[in-house]
């Protein structure tokens, strides 16, 4: 009995004994498989109001949107727009959720009909939209492409979401309703008006080194407006850049390889063991062979007019007779010269109608597409035939037979289009033809009915054989630049960056404020491996590595790392100064005036009394002295006649007096303005709506920490 009273007076110390000691047992086995929280962390991309956005599913759709994007797209530029998509979607569905609303089937079903009315391949013999249609369409895909279904599924949850918006959009837009009482307030800012006296002391009659703003001033001035100073982790860097450009030699070289074309020449063949006469592009009769053996640009058998040539040396080449030869001239990155081969008169525009019969495989060509080349040339030739004997037929035979939906609703036709504008083939038989003509043409999208319609404005063309080399830097000095990057890069790492770079006359280009998910470093262009080596944990200030880059070399170094958090007072000192300044100025001038009156302030600080007249509270502008909301709100506080106090403007200290009070004209009813007031708010939903839901939301992004760029 003894030993359980015992136990029972140290219950409490026996409980917290265990309790400890299950807890560390806990801690022990996280500390075992904490790989399972790391595991979990990695396959989160963001966390928005609770909500995880996977990366599984996150980097399906990047994929997709970068299917659809293609090349010119980079994979930051997709990530971003992926994740503002799905930060918004979570952000809306939390609201939808909230609010209870949803789309049902039903609802679906209606906004498919209404978003696929105009599709072909769902509508009736009559031209409407056939359900039946469409479920055979869905049942087919889900049959036959599990990837094709997939996007289908996509497709309708984004027209459910953007349904689901409107409607959100729509019931908040309800609630915004505008009071008479709000109409006339609006009408009472815009027409009452006040005419005032004013004597500004302006903050710059005070020299800035007159006044002493300290360390302790600015950082208590981000204390004081925390909000405004929070600032998200940032890295600083600066970098010398190597670019791998032709040397002047490296250009002669190219120049001179070129002039060596000009002549014939005898070169020894080994095949043949004899000399044999090489023709220079003087004398050769072959112009588009030659081209094509010596140039970077191949040969381009298209006539152009003088505004086609590059601008400084239209006039040099398209002055040329037949045969003579411009050049070496540079061009865009190029040398070149340039041989007028041909010239003729060709029209500057013409108009034309045309019937396009695809084939499997040509370009454009739909999955209904299912003649071969050769069946569609039969049909082409076909149509031809009967054309060229009732050309008033041309236009059903657009309607029945033509793919082309650019055309299609105008019977086939192009109007007034310039030269060169359409593929080569089309473009050939157009302007090189006669009015009237009528043939077939075969081009990457199949064959063409054409019937040339009109064409005007013949003026002289020429035809242009051009040998292009590339302005690029030779063997020598890309090793060259190689060299000197890498010595750069030993020199920076034993001297001052900055030094090293003076030795040799290298820009030292800075580079503040980097985040960790951008892209760009300007100067440079696309670089995310320099951004993510700035953000690497173990990466320090004062690190120096170098990157490959587009044609060349960056040597960048880590200058300063900025925690998530408020602004340091070193980089908010450039914000807060001035405005900590102009306090303290507007102090020491309020000090020294002992003045009541306009006259006497003005005479006492050597300035004039100044009128401001109709100034309203709608644009508080007053004449000569800018924008002073605070000001001429406390014009609105004073009864005509009456003088203020100091005043503390934006640009200066100011007495004012109002000498006249204007009201605004009664109206027998302020809806008209009320009205007004409410299409204001109306407008403002659709642009500050969903931010303001952003701002409140909470926002958890992985993106950085994950390496998902």
């Amino acid at each position: 009995m003894a030993v359980l009273n015992k136990i029972r007076q140290r219950s409490l110390f026996l409980i917290i004994v265990i309790a400890l000691a299950l807890f560390s047992f806990v801690l022990a086995d996280l500390f075992k498989s904490g790989s399972s929280f790391s595991s979990k962390s990695q396959n989160i991309v963001a966390t928005v109001n609770g909500k995880d956005i996977t990366r599984e599913d996150f980097m399906q759709k990047v994929e997709a949107a970068q299917r659809q994007a293609g090349p010119n797209a980079t994979g930051s530029q997709v990530i971003n727009q992926v994740f503002e998509q799905e930060v918004r979607q979570a952000i809306m569905d939390n609201q939808f959720e909230k609010l209870g609303i949803s789309i049902e089937k039903d609802q679906m079903r209606d906004l498919l009909k209404t978003t696929l009315s105009t599709s072909p391949e769902f509508l009736n013999e009559a031209g409407l939209f056939d359900e039946n249609k469409l479920n055979e369409y869905i049942a087919n895909l889900k049959e036959t492409s599990a990837e094709g279904y997939q996007g289908w599924v996509n497709y309708e949850k984004s027209i459910a979401a953007n349904a689901l918006q409107q409607s959100y959009y729509n019931m908040v837009r309800a609630g915004l309703i505008a009071t008479l009482k709000e109409g006339e307030l609006e009408h009472k800012l815009e027409g009452n008006k006040v005419d005032v006296q004013f004597v500004q002391i302006p903050y710059s009659s005070i020299e800035d080194d007159k006044v002493k703003v300290s360390t302790s001033d600015v950082s208590d001035y981000i204390n004081k407006h925390k909000k405004q100073f929070e600032v998200k982790e940032s890295r600083d860097i600066k970098f010398v850049q190597f670019n791998e450009v032709a040397s002047t030699e490296d250009e002669n070289t190219i120049k001179q390889s070129l002039k060596g074309l000009l002549n014939d020449k005898v070169e020894y063949n080994d095949v043949s063991k004899a000399d044999e006469t090489i023709v220079g592009f003087s004398n050769t009769s072959n112009n588009e062979s030659f081209v094509n053996n010596n140039s970077d640009i191949k040969f381009d058998k298209r006539f152009v007019f003088k505004s086609d040539l590059p601008a400084g040396v239209a006039d040099s080449i398209f002055k040329l007779n037949e045969g003579k030869i411009y050049g070496p001239y540079t061009d865009n990155g190029y040398y070149k010269l340039s041989k007028v081969v041909a010239v003729k008169q060709i029209p500057d525009s013409a108009k034309v109608r045309h019937i396009l019969i695809p084939f499997i495989g040509s370009q454009g060509a739909t999955p209904e597409v299912t003649q071969t080349e050769a069946q569609a040339k039969s049909t082409a030739d076909s149509l031809l035939t009967v054309l060229k004997g009732d050309k008033s037929k041309f236009s059903t035979f657009v309607t029945d037979y033509s793919s082309d939906q650019g055309s299609v609703n105008n019977e086939g036709r192009y109007d007034w289009h310039p030269y060169n504008s359409m593929v080569p083939e089309f473009n050939d038989f157009e302007f090189e033809g006669n009015v009237g003509d009528l043939g077939v043409v075969k081009t990457i999208f199949g064959f063409h009915i054409i019937e040339i319609e009109g064409q005007k404005d013949r003026k002289r063309a020429i035809q242009v054989a051009t040998v292009a080399r590339k302005i690029e830097p030779s063997e020598a000095s890309i090793d060259k630049i190689f060299r000197d990057a890498s010595n750069f890069e030993i020199a920076a790492g034993k001297k001052d960056f900055e030094a090293a770079a003076k030795e040799k006359n290298y820009t030292v280009r800075p580079v503040n404020d980097l985040k960790a998910l951008d892209e760009n470093i300007p100067g440079v262009g696309s670089q995310r491996p320099i951004v993510r080596w700035a953000f690497e944990e173990d990466a320090k200030v004062g690190a120096i590595k170098r990157f490959n880059v587009t044609n060349g070399y960056v040597i960048a170094q880590l200058v300063a790392k900025h925690e998530e958090g408020l602004m340091s007072v070193e980089d908010a000192k450039a914000t807060v100064m001035p405005i900590i300044r102009k306090q303290k100025k507007a102090e020491l001038i309020k000090n020294r005036v002992s003045a009541t009156s306009l006259d006497a302030l003005a005479k006492a600080e050597s300035t004039t009394v100044r009128t401001a007249v109709d100034v309203n509270m709608k644009n508080p502008m007053l004449t000569g002295a800018g924008r002073e909301p605070l000001v001429v709100g406390a014009a609105f506080g004073l009864k005509e006649g009456k003088t203020s106090n100091l005043i503390e403007g934006e640009n200066g200290v100011y007495m004012i007096k109002v000498t006249k009070v204007k009201p605004a004209a009664k109206l027998d009813s302020y809806q008209a303005v009320a009205n007004r007031v409410e299409q204001q708010k109306f407008n403002v939903v659709s642009s500050r709506l969903y931010n303001a839901l952003k701002e409140a939301s909470e926002i958890e992004d992985n993106r950085a920490k994950n390496q998902i760029q």
